[in-house]
Parts: C-alpha cells; sequence; structure tokens
C-alpha cells in the first residue's frame, strides 16, 4: 500500500477524531456535530483514497473495495446527520421519522465495522505477501 506523508497523515488523524467528536456530540444535541462530523469525514476519506494498493493480490484488493465503500457511508453518515436535524426534504413527519431520523446511526455502525474488518484483514494480507517475498529471497 502506498503510505501517506507526515502532513497527509496528520489530516487523516485530524480527520478521525473529528469524526468521533462529531459522532459523541451528536449523541449531545450539539448543534455544531454534524459540521464537525462533515469535516471529519471529508478529511478521512479523502485522504484514505490517496492511500492506493498496486499489488495484484485479488484478496486486498477486495478487501480495498470494502474500504472504499465504508467511506462513501461515513460520508453518508455526514449526509443523514444534517438531514436528522430538520426535516429538510419536505416529508410527511412519519415518513421522515421513517427514513430518515437518526438513520446516520447505522449507517455510522456499518461503515465502522467494514473499514475495523478491511483494515485488520490488509494488515495480516500484507505481512503475508511480505513474508511471502522475503522466503523466495
Amino acid at each position: 500500500m502506498r503510505q501517506l506523508n507526515k502532513i497527509q497523515n496528520l489530516i487523516f488523524l485530524v480527520g478521525a477524531t473529528l469524526m468521533v467528536v462529531g459522532a459523541g456530540a451528536s449523541v449531545l444535541a450539539w448543534k455544531f456535530a454534524p459540521y464537525v462530523f462533515a469535516v471529519g469525514a471529508l478529511a478521512f476519506t479523502s485522504m484514505q483514497l490517496l492511500q492506493r494498493y498496486e499489488g495484484t493480490n485479488f484478496v486486498i484488493r477486495r478487501l480495498r473495495r470494502m474500504m472504499i465503500l465504508s467511506d462513501f457511508l461515513f460520508l453518508l453518515s455526514a449526509l443523514l446527520m444534517f438531514a436528522s436535524m430538520g426535516n429538510v426534504f419536505g416529508l410527511s413527519q412519519i415518513d421522515y421519522i421513517t427514513y430518515i431520523y437518526n438513520k446516520w446511526v447505522l449507517t455510522l455502525l456499518i461503515a465502522a465495522i467494514l473499514q475495523l474488518y478491511s483494515i485488520h484483514r490488509i494488515d495480516r494480507e500484507l505481512a503475508k505477501e511480505t513474508n511471502s517475498s522475503s522466503k523466495k529471497l
């Protein structure tokens, strides 16, 4: 995997921290929470999309696609956080509560599970790849 430089790594870590702060602040019903989460999600996702895998291992490529899917679910969670602030779509109150209100929690949970799984597996696959290439030498 292509490594991030120091500035990109800092943006990545700040983005992840802002996502956690934004999600926690949303639980406390702070008005600025969706903004903090959205900035964090944009920073985190953009830096993660800069990491590329240039190898041919099919498993790592599949896991990388799962990671990209979870990135888009993070962005969808940010959008749903904004939508949960009020009925901006003009839906009836019952439809709004059924389809929009606080559904960001579900997308965030799915994204976090996919992210954890793919990061863990990519790390193991890269270690396997490194060990097999060092044994060949």
